[in-house]
């Protein structure tokens, strides 16, 4: 075969799949279908759908929604509860909190076998600043037990989840425990989950803890790690605790989104790339800010 013809094809087959967390652009599922079919945008991440949280519709509801997704051609990449989210190290496993997080888990996963999604999302706990140090900051400095703990509130989800043969996506938040991939991976390693767990990479979130987004970031969230990802622009003032969403290429990732690309197809990622519409121009409307940037996410990562 002609070498240029095969290097074509083999781009062509590298191809990112390309989708959108659907209540950027509005919790009204068929409204935000059509704004994705007016873009060509094939994957649904679904968060919020009308009033309710995922895990939270009934039975009927969840069959209305997956007629409207199969009706459209629209396969969803993941189901994004904000599992754990909010809980601290106070917290322990069996307690009245975590065990309302880990009944709404068990009902995402149920509807995750009912809209045929791969994945869903958890996140982790609040934040602890310092969590490892040394020659001195290891008893000053260190919250002692912290990480441990949030250890102990992840593992009994990788066990439901092994159980119901659904990946877990671990999302790198702001003011959380993992906020970095490098904390996403340590997790992983440290409840021995990788079979089970991935990284839902987030590289605006990250802006927050500092950590590069290409090549250091991308390439600890590499070799299996890799499962989701979530893209967005920023300008981030840690010491002024400012973040502000900016349009797509307008932030501090605009030089880094091409070569994250480019090694995805290079790599052979074979996971979604979710545009979060989360600008907005002034107005108070993520629509408006959903149109200013979509064009502009797939000639980044199309």
């Amino acid at each position: 075969m002609n070498r240029l013809l095969s290097t074509k094809e083999d781009k062509m087959e590298k191809k990112l799949k390309l989708g959108v967390i659907c209540d950027g652009i509005s919790r009204d599922l068929e409204h935000s279908i059509n704004v994705m079919n007016e873009f060509d945008l094939e994957y649904a991440e679904l968060q919020y759908v009308d009033d309710k949280e995922v895990g939270d519709h009934s039975k009927a509801e969840i069959g209305d929604i997956c007629r409207l997704l199969r009706d459209n051609g629209k396969p969803v990449s993941c189901l994004s509860r904000h599992i754990f989210a909010g809980m601290t190290i106070a917290n322990k496993p069996g307690d009245d909190l975590h065990t309302r997080h880990m009944d709404a888990l068990r009902r995402v996963i149920d509807m995750a076998k009912v809209v045929e999604s791969p994945l869903v999302r958890i996140m982790t706990n609040k934040k602890e600043q310092i969590l490892w140090g040394k020659n001195g900051a290891e008893k000053w400095n260190v919250a002692h037990g912290a990480w441990d703990k949030t250890l102990e509130l992840i593992y009994p989800a990788c066990e439901v989840a092994r159980d119901a043969d659904v990946t877990l996506v671990v999302e790198t938040g702001n003011g959380t425990m993992v906020n970095s991939n490098w904390t996403a991976r340590k997790l992983i390693d440290d409840l021995d989950a990788k079979d089970i767990l991935k990284i839902l990479w987030d590289p605006a979130n990250n802006c927050w803890c500092h950590e590069e987004a290409y090549p250091s970031g991308y390439e600890i969230a590499s070799d299996g790690y890799l499962g989701h990802i979530h893209i967005k622009d920023v300008q981030v003032d840690t010491p002024s605790a400012m973040l502000e969403v900016r349009p797509l290429g307008k932030g501090q990732l605009a030089n880094q989104f091409e070569p994250i690309a480019r090694a995805l197809n290079e790599d052979g990622y074979d996971g979604v790339v979710s545009f979060e519409s989360v600008f907005h121009p002034g107005n108070g409307n993520f629509e408006d800010g959903f149109r200013m940037c979509v064009n502009e996410f797939k000639r980044l990562f199309e």
